[in-house]
């Protein structure tokens, strides 16, 4: 994985934000529940929501082996992975000042296909891993029908930057007296009361949600 931004990745808007660390990246990658994979078909541009996941400078994604966007990537067509994570919503005095605590990050490449089937389950414990911490070892793995029935890409991660936005609002120093409140209001992700599958068998405890930080 590159620690130096190419030409693509370097960040122009607001350039002190960008961040090019490779541990940075790779962090908002791991802590991403999903990622937004952008692909252009036939002159038609399509960004895709899917699940991903990490594995040195690695990046694997799955799905259906009908999937037209696996189908399309595998091809060696241009591709733009992102992961957004946001910390914070930042409340100026201004609206033009409103904005977002963040962290994103951007891959750019090709992605190939997993033909190897020991990389190609490894990927998918890496997948199911980076979801759920653990519960590759708790459930059945695929078979070898459901492993010709999905497809896995590997996309590396040498062209990749991330944009940080932390603290507080940057307001005028002339709106500094406007009569509202101003601050950052923290969010995060959380999860709720699990619920069971009806025919759950009794005596397991569901999965701890954990996400890396």
């Amino acid at each position: 994985m590159a620690s130096a931004p190419s030409p693509r990745t370097t960040v122009k808007r607001l350039p002190k934000r960008g961040v090019y660390d490779a541990p940075a990246i790779a962090a908002i990658l791991d802590e991403a529940l999903a990622c937004h994979v952008g692909f252009v078909v036939e002159g038609q541009p399509y960004v895709i929501p899917t699940i991903h996941g990490r594995s040195g400078d690695r990046l694997y994604l799955h799905g259906s082996a009908a999937s037209r966007m696996l189908r399309a990537l595998s091809g060696g067509i241009p591709a733009c992975v992102t992961a957004t994570l946001i910390d914070g919503l930042v409340m100026a005095r201004s609206a033009f000042h409103h904005s977002m605590n963040y962290r994103s990050a951007v891959v750019l490449g090709t992605a190939t296909l997993v033909e190897d089937p020991d990389e190609k389950m490894e990927a998918l414990r890496v997948i199911v891993e980076h979801v759920s911490p653990g519960r590759w070892a708790e459930v059945r793995w695929p078979t070898p029908k459901e492993l010709l029935a999905t497809s896995v890409l590997g996309m590396s991660l040498e062209e990749a930057s991330a944009k940080v936005r932390t603290g507080p609002p940057i307001d005028d120093a002339e709106d500094m007296d406007f009569a509202c409140w101003a601050g950052v209001l923290p969010l995060g992700i959380t999860a709720g009361a699990p619920i069971p599958d009806a025919a759950c068998r009794p005596g397991f405890n569901p999965p701890e949600f954990r996400r890396p930080r």
